[in-house]
């Protein structure tokens, strides 16, 4: 059976330069796409769109379903 796999662009604006906390509502979820090349070029995109603001951050996460649990 082959992998199954889906990419998604997640992050938003954060409270400081640690990168640790969103602020409240700013929250951002791209996605899901099938192939990471698509993934990265929404990334780009979005990315590009708030280069101005220094504590903006997306991340491109990848996410695969778990192997059932072994009987």
């Amino acid at each position: 059976m082959s992998e199954r796999k889906i990419w998604v662009v997640w992050g938003g604006i954060f409270t400081d330069f640690t990168f640790e906390v969103l602020e409240a509502g700013t929250e951002e979820l791209h996605g899901p796409y099938h192939d990471e090349a698509t993934a990265l070029r929404a990334w780009r995109d979005e990315t590009r769109r708030k280069v101005d603001i220094a504590t903006h951050r997306l991340f491109v996460m990848i996410a695969s379903p778990e192997a059932p649990p072994a009987r």
